[in-house]
């Protein structure tokens, strides 16, 4: 009989076998599970073609479970919600007390919260742990995202170290997040915090094109060359690289094929929702939503198009020609104090809810395991990390004396973009929210006061004053009769 692994996973879709490959390569022997048995032996197969990796395949979950050395660690990256239930169902059958499990998808926190007590009520240990960097990352070295049981991943702390991506000046993109969900939440935000990215680019993509007329070509030398600049990132790369890709059914771009719709798996909306619960100004990741649920009213927006054409509306609204050079400039500029507005939002969504959890999260940390592995891997994520270094308890990204003065230096380029988009006629909801974001956080005093007002006129709500303590109630309706009379 073969000696026991040192891991198991079970789940093998690509991220599965992905991961497993890369545990494996890392010099930890692992076993694989799948419920659909063909996609063991596919892994066998590939562990052999990559290397004669120390990977192990098994069809039925029992032999599985017994070829792990104890205590036994089993990962699962299975589709969130039932499936994940039903795995752990499978597995815990054949399991002992101080075995663990970890749910590698994109769970919804409160889920692991309920499965970690449900585990621990029959002697194992779970953790929710977020991936991040998609297939590629899964086997070169993803983000890992660790939240639960702190003893279960001092269990396979030594293989997360080695699996995750390495970066040179920071070390491991790994850490233990925090306890219950904290893991999971904290990956959801990346992924709102993603969408927001994702949105930027794109409004920076439509500016360029619609207003400024760059071709495809023009387009990848433009992100190419701000890939080597501040912007340097994971999503400011692949956008040059698929500039630069020809349509290999037809003539043309490939990009200008891709139907203009988005779909989405439910990270971005739940990151909102969260937003709204804990009373957290999130607009940058709310107008990315709002742009996936309009993008998917394509054959509403076709015909939109044609009853403003007959009045006279184009898709832009503007001929003039642009001095592309300087529109180029400024495009960049507001992306990059835009993309501030996005990350300040996120960072304030996950503040907020360590403090309602009591989980005690690291802001700063978080930043520097985003640095490489991830989807919004990015140098400026190094700078967050500086600033929260520099100050743990910093109100806002905004207000944090580099970013601050970044803004200010940028602030006029942002105005002239939006403005240029709005004239045109195209929406740049991700820009123009966050340059409000902005406009709304660095002004003393906002006109919150009338809203407020109107509040204790219909509904007696009180307000306080500026000049003296209290509580006030005024009988509005009464005054404005007399005053009428």
């Amino acid at each position: 009989m073969a000696p026991p692994t040192r891991i198991g996973l079970a789940g093998l879709a690509v991220m599965g076998q992905n991961l497993a490959l890369n545990i494996a390569e890392k010099g930890f022997p692992i076993s694989v599970y799948n419920r659909t048995t063909s996609k063991v032996d596919e892994t066998v197969e590939r562990a052999k073609q990559e290397g004669d990796l120390p990977l192990f395949g098994f069809h039925d979950p029992e032999s599985f479970v017994q070829s792990i050395q104890k205590p036994r660690v089993i990962i699962m990256l299975v589709k969130a919600g039932a499936p994940v239930d039903q795995t752990i169902k499978t597995l815990s059958a054949y399991m002992e007390k101080g075995d663990c499990i970890i749910d590698g998808g994109n769970e919804w926190y409160e889920n692991t919260e309920r499965r970690e007590k449900e585990m621990s009520g029959l002697g194992l240990l779970y953790l929710g742990m977020g991936v991040s960097g998609g297939e590629e990352g899964a086997r070169n070295g993803p983000s890992l995202m660790p939240g639960g049981s702190f003893e279960a991943y001092k269990y396979i702390e030594d293989i997360l170290l080695k699996v995750a991506a390495q970066v040179s000046d920071s070390g491991p993109c790994v850490t233990y997040i925090g306890k219950g969900g904290s893991g999971n939440f904290v990956k959801m935000v990346h992924n709102g915090i993603e969408y927001g990215d994702m949105q930027l680019i794109a409004e920076a993509y439509d500016v360029l094109k619609s207003v400024g007329k760059l071709s495809n070509e023009e387009l990848r030398s433009v992100f190419l060359e701000w890939n080597r600049g501040e912007l340097l990132s994971f999503l400011i790369e692949i956008t040059a690289d698929i500039f630069g890709i020809k349509d290999d059914k037809g003539e043309g771009y490939l990009v200008d094929k891709v139907l203009d719709k988005t779909g989405m798996k439910g990270t971005g909306k739940w990151t909102v929702q969260q937003a709204a619960d804990l009373s957290i100004a999130a607009p940058t990741i709310a107008a990315s939503l709002d742009s996936r649920f309009l993008s998917g009213l394509k054959e509403e927006r076709v015909e939109a198009a044609k009853v403003f054409k007959s009045g006279g509306f184009g898709d832009v609204l503007t001929d003039k020609t642009v001095d592309k050079a300087k529109l180029i400039d400024d495009v960049r500029q507001a992306l990059y104090a835009s993309k501030i507005c996005s990350y300040a939002q996120g960072m304030n969504l996950i503040r907020a809810k360590s403090i309602e959890k009591g989980w005690d999260l690291k802001l700063g940390e978080l930043a520097r395991i985003w640095k490489g592995g991830c989807i919004i891997r990015a140098i400026f994520l190094d700078r967050i990390k500086k600033a929260y270094d520099r100050n743990p308890d910093l109100a806002n990204l905004l207000v944090d004396p580099e970013f601050a003065k970044e803004i200010i230096d940028r602030q006029s380029a942002w105005r002239r973009v939006v403005c240029l988009a709005i004239n045109s006629g195209i929406s740049p909801p991700g820009m123009s929210a966050s340059l409000a974001y902005f406009d709304t956080y660095r002004r003393e005093r906002v006109p919150a006061n009338l809203v407020q007002a109107q509040r204790d006129y219909f509904g007696a709500h009180t307000y306080e004053r500026v000049d003296m303590e209290g509580s006030f109630h005024t009988e509005w309706f009464k005054t404005a009769k007399q005053l009428k009379n």
